[in-house]
């Protein structure tokens, strides 16, 4: 156990139940380690067990889950000896999660205020109602909303998906968490919200030393975002590497995704195609790159 990690995964596996009563894997054997205040990017296709990894980590699977590991830990405390109701506990004042959409994430039949004073009232048992309305508008400006008492009293439909996703943000972010996984929070924004919403992360990790699991498909954004970045495919972690070293990496998976978003200065004639090799799933694997041109023979 290493004192100065805010979480360590060692070898964890993540299955659901499938046909004739077998068991079938999502998440093979994940290993990963985050420090405080660090940004940790995890990248890969959809299904490569991105969500899944970070969800275990939370206690946040469904029952049918079989979740294991070696080593699951959270500031030296294992999560798996620790009952339901302390994870829950955990997660509402410790750890938080971020999720894709506020459109499908926020409560379309409660006002923002109110959603965010159910979370305070979760987390601080017995505040006045007056306290925790002051925190709202306190967790609003945080998150850098300029008219937080207009916003408080707004329902989702009626914010912006930029401004929907500074709330669940600021839901999350209110009591400072230690540990925050944000799962794909600018997939749905453009550009420039993009770059504001990372603002408030990257502000928010600053002032609290947040450790923050960063999953995007977003390789480019990833890359200038995060500290260190890992790829994961089938389930697996192919491969880490700092982020800064993104585009000198090795494995022929992370190439083919890098090769999918050229840069549009000078843009090849044709994209290469991934030649998936079935090897990739054997967690010893180590290869040459494997990229093809779209159209060439094989």
């Amino acid at each position: 156990m290493n004192a100065s990690l805010l979480c360590e995964i060692d070898q964890l596996q993540v299955a659901f139940p499938g046909p004739d009563r077998q068991w079938a894997p999502a998440v093979r054997g994940v290993s990963l380690t985050l420090a405080p205040g660090e940004r940790l990017g995890i990248v890969g296709e959809s299904g490569s067990g991105k969500s899944l990894t970070g969800r275990a980590l939370l206690g946040q699977l469904p029952p049918s889950a079989r979740v294991s590991a070696h080593t699951l830990r959270y500031a030296g405390r294992d999560l798996l000896a620790m009952s339901a109701a302390e994870r829950r506990r955990l997660c509402g004042q410790e750890m938080g999660m971020i999720l894709q959409d506020p459109k499908y994430s926020l409560n379309p039949v409660m006002t923002v205020g109110r959603q965010m004073r159910e979370a305070w009232a979760l987390r601080n048992p017995g505040m006045k109602r007056r306290d925790m309305d002051e925190q709202v508008l306190a967790s609003l400006d945080a998150v850098h909303i300029r008219d937080a008492r207009r916003v408080a009293a707004s329902y989702p439909h009626e914010l912006s998906g930029g401004m929907g996703q500074r709330v669940m943000i600021a839901m999350m972010a209110a009591n400072g968490p230690r540990l925050l996984v944000a799962d794909e929070p600018t997939s749905a924004l453009d550009v420039l919200v993009s770059m504001q919403v990372l603002d408030v992360l990257d502000d928010m990790v600053a002032r609290h030393n947040t450790g923050l699991i960063f999953i995007s498909h977003d390789l480019p954004l990833v890359g200038a975002f995060c500290d260190r970045v890992a790829v994961m495919y089938a389930g697996r972690v192919v491969e880490t590497c700092a982020a800064g070293a993104l585009r000198q990496a090795q494995h022929p998976y992370t190439r083919a995704l890098l090769a999918a978003s050229p840069a549009l200065a000078d843009p090849p004639e044709r994209l290469p195609v991934m030649e998936r090799d079935p090897a990739w799933c054997d967690p010893g694997w180590r290869g040459a790159a494997s990229l093809q041109a779209a159209g060439d023979a094989p």
